[in-house]
């Protein structure tokens, strides 16, 4: 209730005229604002710092926009000469970090489960998986032995569709509902700061574009941005890519496979070349790759890069994805055999697992970003507040 009741204060503070006061890195971000605004060197090396020259003072609204603008690809930092060991010790991937990550559980829903961003690691994030998938194996074996139980190579003999369709739309709707309301929270406190102005359909155009681009974990020049020192890479980029296009064809897959489930009568399993089939293993090897490639590099990231506070978080979410995609391959190459109903619990465990934690995970930062993106597409095309030209 603590968010909850933060967020009541600060509209009070707001609808009064009040200066909504800022906690230490939300006032740290500001101050390294502050000097990036007087030095602009960084301008042209992705969004933040064209948004940031159309503002002369930070307040809280600006610096959770700015902070969600922010792709964290370290390029400022290697090409900022107040950065460590300078005694002005800017920071800016660092300290945007810290609060784009608060800003996720100021803007939860319901405010209450806003904590659970603090403690949704690696480890509970695996626990959870497995700790399904345990509940299910033992719900088989109420009617016999699980080795074996799926040698028919049909998946609705194991879980009856309905009861499939029972467990797992609340979970979806729950996380989408979740999601959805804290966007709108988000958007809500700072559309006010980005001219107020309504999206458009260029800017939405626009915003989608940078969106399924990932236009700014380009560095700004093309080379890509940074990992591990100072030596420029598109890894990031493209493992990005690898992973979120791997998430959409599966959801995809499962969208088609529904729309033959209701809309035909061709129930599942499909085999090829059938279109969910087609989607699905495309989507499940490209998952693995992506998740595979961040792992490998969040693990190496430069220390001064993030919010060392997040890594658990973030490995947690790359872990859920891995084992979703890695099970669902392996189920369909299990299909008909003794293992197959065992994976098939391993592999709704997983995905229960990710429904469950979506809301408060790492999957925030990609509706939240592109919410940002949104903003500063609108905001772009009004005039400057301070008049010092366009953008």
């Amino acid at each position: 209730m603590a968010s909850l009741e933060a967020l009541a204060r600060n509209a009070r503070a707001l609808a009064n005229g009040e200066v909504v006061p800022m906690t230490a890195a939300e006032t740290e971000v500001a101050r390294q604002l502050t000097i990036c605004n007087a030095c602009r060197y960084c301008e042209g090396f992705c969004a933040v710092f064209p948004a940031m020259t159309r503002r002369l003072e930070f307040a809280k609204a600006d610096v959770h926009y700015l902070a969600n603008l922010c792709h964290n690809c370290g390029a400022c930092l290697h090409a900022c000469q107040y950065a460590p060991p300078h005694e002005f010790m800017v920071n800016v991937p660092q300290a945007m970090a810290t609060v784009r990550g608060q800003t996720y559980a100021d803007y939860a829903w319901p405010p209450a489960l806003g904590r659970l961003y603090k403690t949704n690691g690696l480890m509970l994030s695996v626990a959870l998986a497995l700790g399904l998938a345990l509940f299910l194996v033992l719900a088989v074996m109420t009617r016999g032995p699980i080795w074996g139980a799926g040698l028919g190579g049909d998946f609705y003999a194991i879980f009856p569709h309905n009861l499939l369709v029972g467990l797992f739309a609340p979970v979806f709707g729950f996380a989408v509902l979740a999601l959805g309301m804290g966007v709108r929270g988000f958007l809500r406190q700072v559309k006010p700061a980005t001219s107020g102005a309504a999206a458009s359909g260029a800017a939405a155009a626009e915003a989608t574009h940078d969106v399924l681009r990932l236009k700014y974990l380009d560095g700004g020049h093309g080379d890509g941005c940074h990992n591990t020192d100072d030596e420029y890479t598109l890894s990031r980029r493209r493992m990005h890519h690898f992973t979120f296009y791997g998430f959409l064809l599966c959801f995809a897959a499962t969208s088609v496979g529904t729309l033959y489930h209701y809309l035909f009568g061709w129930p599942a399993p499909y085999d090829l070349p059938s279109l969910p089939k087609l989607l699905g293993a495309v989507g499940g090897v490209s998952l693995v790759i992506g998740t595979v490639g961040l792992w490998r590099l969040n693990r190496a990231r430069h220390p001064l890069h993030g919010d060392a506070a997040q890594k658990p978080m973030d490995l947690g979410f790359i872990a859920l994805l891995f084992l979703v995609s890695l099970s669902g391959l392996l189920l369909w190459w299990a299909r008909g055999s003794h293992a197959m109903a065992l994976l098939l619990c391993l592999h709704l465990g997983a995905v229960m697992a990710l429904f469950a934690t979506l809301p408060y995970g790492k999957f925030a930062h990609g509706v939240f970003r592109s919410a940002a993106l949104l903003r500063y597409a609108v905001e772009k095309r009004q005039p400057n507040p301070i008049g010092l030209g366009a953008d």
